[in-house]
Parts: structure tokens; sequence; C-alpha cells
């Protein structure tokens, strides 16, 4: 049986991830920070939660410990930042940049020990539609998102020689809770700018993922699901 890691996995985006993985008979470990009723529900659905914070490298090495061999990893945890880059402390830009893409970092480092061994493996970091084209009043979250593109295509050309995967899945406007900072207005706002005519689920993001588990031949690829809200 393979195993999936998922960080930022009993929330939102993640635990629709984590589940999906869970109906195909994986096992499935979700890695969280702080909400311990999540990571209960999310066990008693049969998914494996084990607190971490992906920012700090000594709990990323002791996580690795405990789980023990990981076939996919799944970079997913995120935090969001709303502010005007003149109200942006550095402290707030270093807590961002170092979930959002050192967590990435650490987790592939990892994970990307034991897949070269092994001479298989696939990593999906979870980027933004924010990564790709920015966003007024998150900048410093953008620019994380971006990082991590960049960081995908990179590591696809390194680890392709081991048989590893890598790809990232950027996400458009999902209705999660990190989204229910904006107000019914802005949300129906950004509906009416999405050709598919509705927000997008965290289901929608998983089933992007599941296709790049399933196809053996695509790695270095930033995969949209956005509802056409940004066609490039």
């Amino acid at each position: 049986m393979k195993t999936v890691l998922v960080t930022g996995g009993v929330r939102g985006i993640g635990k629709s991830i984590s589940l999906a993985f869970v109906k195909k008979g994986y096992r499935v470990c979700a890695v969280y920070s702080r909400d311990e009723e999540s990571a209960r529900e999310m066990s008693a659905l049969g998914v494996e939660t084990y607190r971490a914070d992906v920012s700090n490298e000594g709990e990323v090495v002791a996580l690795f410990e405990k789980i023990g061999r990981v076939d996919i990893l799944v970079n997913n945890a995120g935090v969001a930042l709303v502010k005007q880059i003149q109200d942006i402390s550095y402290e707030e830009y270093n807590r961002l940049m170092s979930v959002n893409m050192g967590g990435a970092f650490l987790c592939a480092r990892e994970a990307s020990k034991g897949m070269i061994s092994r001479q298989s493996g696939l990593i999906v970091n979870i980027s933004s539609v924010w990564g790709e084209v920015g966003g007024s009043c998150e900048s410093v979250y953008s620019a994380s998102k971006a990082a991590l593109l960049g960081f995908t295509k990179a590591l696809a050309k390194e680890l392709g020689w081991s048989h590893i995967r890598v790809n990232s899945v950027s996400p458009g406007v999902i209705d999660t809770p990190m989204n229910a900072r904006f107000s019914k207005d802005e949300l129906s706002a950004l509906q009416e700018e999405i050709p598919m005519g509705r927000l997008g689920t965290g289901e929608d993001v998983a089933n992007a993922v599941l296709y790049l588990e399933e196809n053996e031949y695509v790695t270095g690829i930033d995969l949209p699901v956005n509802g056409g809200f940004n066609i490039f």
C-alpha cells in the first residue's frame, strides 16, 4: 500500500485531497498545526493525523521519521495575508514565506531521500492562481506561491532522473475556510469573473491531484483549477 502525506491535510483543500486518497485505498497521513477538532474528525474517517509545524526543520525531520516511507507528498499547508505592502511587517513576511515555501522545501527534501533510493515517487505542490498572475493586497502570498511554481519546475528537472515526478496545482477561488475572509458581495463579484459560473470546491482540486498521480508521464507542469478565472 502506498503512503500519501498531505500537509495542511485536515481542513479545506487538504481535507478533500486526504479523503480522495483514502477512497482509493491509500495509507493517508495528514499533517496539521493547530486544529485538533478537525484532526479527530479525520482520524475517524481513516486518516492518520500528525501535528507538526512544517516551517520548523526539527519537527519536519521528526515527522518523516515517524511516518516512514512516503510515496506521494502533497505540499498543501499554507497561510494567507491580505494587506497592503506598506503595512506588512518583516515578521509577517518571514512567517508566511517560511510556511508556504519553506514548509514545501523541508518536506520535499525529506521525502525525496526515500524516493531517490526507491527510484520512484510523486510530489505535488499546491500553488495558487495568485502565484500565476499576482493578487492586489496579497503581494507576499502571491510571491510565496510563485516561488512554488519555480520550485516545482526546477525540482522536476532535478528529480526526474530518479523517476520522481514533481508537479503543481494552482487553485482559483475555492469555497474553503481560507476564503471566509471575503464578504458575500466580494465572493459574488469574484464568481461573476469565473466563466464556469461557480466557485471551485476542494473536490475539484483533489481530482486534479489524482489526475497527476495517475499519469506517470506528466511532470514539471502547473495544472490550473480555476473554472476559467485565469486563462493564458
